[in-house]
Parts: C-alpha cells; sequence; structure tokens
C-alpha cells in the first residue's frame, strides 16, 4: 500500500495479522510508525478525559468510542506500549511473534493471543508475554483473563470492566 492510500484510510493499529510495519530499528519507518502511534494513543487518552466526566481517574476506563470498537482500542493499547505485534508474510505464512487481537467470543470481547511462525518459540514464551498484555490493558481499566485454548494454547480475554457493558 502506498503512503498516500495509507494517510486516506487513516491510522489503523496493528493487529498482529498484517504485514510487519516498523521496518528494521531505528529507522525512518519506524520512527515515523512510533510517532503516529503516540499520537492516537494520546488522541484515545484525550477522549477518555474528555468523556470521563465523574471518575477520579477518567483516563482509568475505557471511553465509550472504544467500546464500540474493542478491537481496535485494545491494539492500540498494546502497540502504544511498545508490545510487538505479530505479523503475516505475503502468502499469509506468519513472519513474526508477538501478539494477535481479533473479535472475541463474547460481543464487544477481543481475543488476544501470543503467535509466531514456526519454531519461533511463541508457545513457549506466550504465558510470560500474555501476562504483559494483560497487565497493560488492566491498567486502562479492560478486563483481561487468561484461558486455556485447543492445543493448551494460552489466550487473553478482554472485555469491557463490568461498570461499562452495555
Amino acid at each position: 500500500m502506498s503512503t498516500s492510500q495509507e494517510q486516506e484510510r487513516g491510522f489503523e493499529p496493528a493487529t498482529g495479522d498484517g504485514r510487519e510495519i516498523l521496518g528494521p530499528p531505528g529507522g525512518r519507518a519506524g520512527e515515523v510508525r512510533a510517532g503516529e502511534v503516540r499520537a492516537a494513543f494520546e488522541g484515545m487518552l484525550q477522549i477518555r478525559r474528555l468523556t470521563g466526566e465523574g471518575r477520579s481517574d477518567p483516563e482509568s476506563a475505557p471511553a465509550p468510542w472504544e467500546l464500540h470498537r474493542p478491537l481496535r482500542a485494545v491494539a492500540l493499547a498494546l502497540e502504544a506500549a511498545g508490545i510487538p505485534a505479530s505479523a503475516v508474510g505475503p502468502s499469509g505464512e506468519r513472519s513474526a511473534t508477538g501478539y494477535r487481537v481479533c473479535e472475541g467470543e463474547m460481543t464487544g470481547s477481543v481475543r488476544v493471543e501470543w503467535a509466531g511462525p514456526p519454531g519461533s518459540g511463541a508457545a513457549h514464551d506466550e504465558e510470560e508475554a500474555l501476562a504483559r498484555c494483560a497487565t497493560v490493558l488492566r491498567r486502562l481499566g479492560w478486563t483481561a483473563l487468561l484461558y486455556r485454548g485447543p492445543r493448551r494454547r494460552r489466550f487473553l480475554e478482554v472485555e469491557p470492566p463490568p461498570a461499562a457493558r452495555p
């Protein structure tokens, strides 16, 4: 996708199902992406401050905007925290180890997995990596519960806090 096409479409946080975004560490593309992520995350916190009237810490709970787009909000929170996203190569094969965010089983929930290419050790690292993801999300007011799925792989089920659920 060309830069002008990306600008027309707007910022999209990494979900772990796209191509690698950053390129080489410290490169120009990485600096640009980091700035975009920082600006988007600060925008999300500003929305929380503006819509969180009456709460002692308005940044501590998802805003209505996030509740309508939980996958995007969760992906943005993880990317802004510096947690790497997984990625897929041109033919759909997993090409990088990191978080993968997808729709959860219940409406309004999000599933966070730790995915990587075969032989990457993602399954071995998932407990510690998902604990880091859960810490980030809980600090931002999300409910993040750790489960074991098929083949004993762990994943997080992320939901809005009970008081914010529709």
